[in-house]
């Protein structure tokens, strides 16, 4: 069988249109998910449903997609790099269209590695603007004796002037970053979203490879591990599906530390942590074992489905398409 080979601008064009259409149908899961990591103290969540109703209950429906335009606006370039260069290091590894287990984990180790240049300051707006509706939550509501203030004089008071609240954006956290931290600012974390993003990838692309292989077109015996041929549309939805759940829960742990290492703004009696040690002790200590799979399954449904949409539309070959017409 011939092999199917796919030029580089239409393997970019396939990872931004699978991730702009991903991120669009589970992002208010993704807020969900950070908001329940978050929790230490009080808790102002009681699951995924619960984060959801009140969310949508106190800041609209719209409320759901806050953070969203900046992943929108950096997944295009994220997903591209990671699904392009997983192609890539898989070509170079294989012999003959064959590619050993040993040579799979690797690419995707080389995939996981180059995101983070984009995916860590992604991340770190992106959790800001998640988590303020939860800080926000979390204020005391003043009591009726409290908004009524002292006893009424003779004299009248001032009417008072509301204080509009301070509304977070992504380029304002940006230049706040960039003015205090520098460029350093924005790359918090990057070692944490190191340590989520290599595992993921390794665990992914290879169990996508194996479970994609089932349903390749002419695939017979010997064809395990070809990394040209194609699969159904389905077989490639559901492989994607499959694959990124099981990576997703196995490296919630390492989530959850990135993403208490990358917000900012602590609630109050929230700890502040120096570094992945320090915040792996401290959680362990106060909110125990259980407290490194908060979101597991909201990271689940997200990935899932996100990585699914991505396998699909990458092997629809919506870039090829694309070209095409610019031809």
């Amino acid at each position: 069988m011939a092999e199917y080979k796919v030029s580089l601008p239409a393997k970019l064009i396939n990872g931004g249109v699978a991730g702009l259409v991903g991120v669009t149908c589970v992002f208010p899961i993704d807020l969900a998910k950070t908001r329940l990591q978050n929790q230490q103290g009080a808790q102002v969540y009681k699951g995924m449903l619960d984060c959801l109703t009140k969310t949508v209950h106190s800041e609209g429906y719209f409320g759901c997609y806050r953070g969203a335009a900046v992943n929108l606006t950096l997944v295009t370039p994220e997903k591209a790099i990671k699904l392009a260069a997983n192609d890539i290091f898989r070509q170079k590894l294989s012999k003959d269209g064959k590619l050993p287990l040993w040579g799979e984990v690797l690419a995707g180790c080389g995939a996981g590695t180059c995101q983070v240049v984009v995916t860590t300051p992604m991340e770190m707006l992106k959790i800001q603007l998640q988590d303020a509706g939860r800080l926000a939550a979390q204020r005391p509501v003043p009591t009726p004796a409290q908004a009524a203030g002292p006893a009424p004089s003779l004299v009248a008071p001032p009417p008072a002037q509301p204080t509009p609240p301070n509304r977070l954006s992504a380029t304002s956290i940006t230049l706040e970053l960039l003015k205090t931290r520098g460029l350093a600012g924005l790359y918090r974390g990057a070692g944490a979203t190191l340590l989520r993003d290599v595992p993921f990838s390794m665990i992914y692309f290879p169990l996508f490879a194996n479970l994609n292989s089932l349903g390749q077109r002419g695939a017979g015996p010997g064809c395990q591990g070809d990394v040209q041929r194609r699969a159904p549309f389905l077989q490639s939805f559901m492989a994607g599906c499959a694959a990124g759940s099981v990576a997703a829960v196995a490296v919630t742990p390492l989530d959850v530390i990135k993403t208490r290492l990358q917000t900012l703004q602590k609630g109050e009696g929230e700890d502040s942590y120096r570094g992945v040690v320090d915040c792996t002790r401290r959680i362990m200590r106060r909110e125990g074992p259980s407290a490194f799979l908060k979101g597991a399954a909201c990271r689940a449904l997200v990935i899932a489905p996100l990585f699914g949409i991505a396998q699909g539309v990458y092997f629809l070959g919506v870039g090829e398409m694309v070209l095409g017409l610019l031809e």
